[in-house]
């Protein structure tokens, strides 16, 4: 009788130290503990040592740290009708434990779905020039649409990157042959504004002559010595009349 009672109470503290040990729950600095009595919400508990009561508590983890999802790559359809496809990355973090347990059923893959739509949808508004020089102002507007979308949700979207845009072959080429075309504008944009502003200025030099007779002379000598520089042997040139005449009449005083 007396060896029955012994058994039996030590199967009930063998009971009742399973029970501590299963009630009792440790949770880090970046989690939080989600806890249900019953079926319904009671409240979020942590970090540190945390009581749970077998069988009429349960109790779901979350992670409050930043996570980082690879958007796997989409195809898209820019607005002038070009295919490409587009992969990115985002980052964000759970800062309403309770909202992203109740309220969505697995948070992370609504987020990784969520931001593939996202992705596409922005995307397509814009141009295949504005993808590829305009990507930051692009990972604002889909940040701003996740962050919006997920909130009910107790997400925080805090960033969106486009890593890659890949375009086909042919789309590659024909940027190519825009962009060479575009430095070959610019070439002659920039020798057909030389000269103009060469033109400018002999205009300019040729109404200063024009109006003193004695520089213009001395511009007609200067130009002789440069020509006779060279290596000809023999040089035929016109004298002008007007020098003739400026030389005679310092000859006749």
């Amino acid at each position: 009788m007396f060896y029955s009672i012994n058994i039996g109470l030590s199967a009930i503290a063998i009971v009742l130290l399973l029970v501590i040990i299963n009630a009792i729950k440790i949770l880090r600095e970046y989690q939080r503990g989600v806890v249900f009595t019953l079926g319904r919400f009671t409240g979020v508990k942590g970090p540190g040592l945390v009581f749970v009561i077998p069988v009429l508590q349960q109790m779901v983890r979350v992670d409050l740290r930043v996570v980082t999802m690879d958007v796997p790559s989409q195809d898209v359809i820019s607005r002038d009708n070009v295919s490409v496809k587009v992969n990115a990355v985002v980052y964000f973090r759970v800062v309403a434990p309770d909202k992203a347990i109740i309220q969505v059923e697995r948070y992370l893959d609504a987020t990784s779905q969520l931001a593939q739509t996202t992705l596409r949808a922005v995307l397509g508004k814009h141009e295949l020039d504005e993808m590829l020089s305009e990507r930051e102002k692009l990972n604002f507007d889909v940040q701003q649409i996740l962050d919006a979308q997920t909130d009910s949700w107790g997400i925080k979207v805090t960033n969106v990157e486009i890593k890659h845009i890949d375009l086909n072959e042919n789309m590659v080429r024909a940027i190519a042959r825009q962009a060479e075309a575009e430095r070959e504008r610019r070439a002659k944009v920039i020798h057909a504004e030389g000269e103009k502003q060469a033109a400018q200025a002999l205009m300019e030099a040729a109404e200063i002559l024009a109006a003193q007779p004695s520089a213009l002379q001395l511009r007609y000598l200067q130009t002789l010595t440069q020509v006779a520089g060279d290596k000809s042997s023999t040089i035929v040139f016109p004298i002008p009349v007007d020098l003739l005449t400026s030389f005679l009449s310092k000859k006749s005083e």
